[in-house]
């Protein structure tokens, strides 16, 4: 699946996420933020060829679902399945990381 390029300003529920089948990969931060703006060269070669859904969702104050998910600093990668978190990565510095995180996703 494709990678999102920019964050959706309006994020589904957390029920609504919760009830996604398959791998998901949220992504919580801002377009303005320079630690995401650093991480998107790392997910761009990280999330190719894989058949992982990607939400890229804009988060702060007052946005219940990062708060769900007890979202502190940007960006934050949660990896689910069918609802279930299965890791996180916050701030990735190295393409290391998220390969790492994604790996669940690959040994299914």
């Amino acid at each position: 699946m494709p990678m999102n390029e920019t964050y959706a300003t309006s994020a589904p529920s957390r029920d609504e996420v919760d009830a996604l089948d398959g791998y998901t990969l949220l992504e919580f931060g801002t377009a303005w933020c320079g630690h995401c703006r650093s991480a998107q060269p790392l997910l761009h070669s990280t999330m190719a060829d894989r058949d992982v859904r990607h939400l890229k969702i804009e988060d702060g104050p007052g946005r219940p679902l990062g708060r769900s998910f007890r979202v502190k600093l940007w960006p934050t990668l949660i990896l689910m399945r069918d609802g279930q978190e299965l890791g996180r990565v916050v701030r990735p510095t190295s393409t290391q990381a998220i390969e790492e995180l994604l790996s669940h996703a690959d040994s299914a």
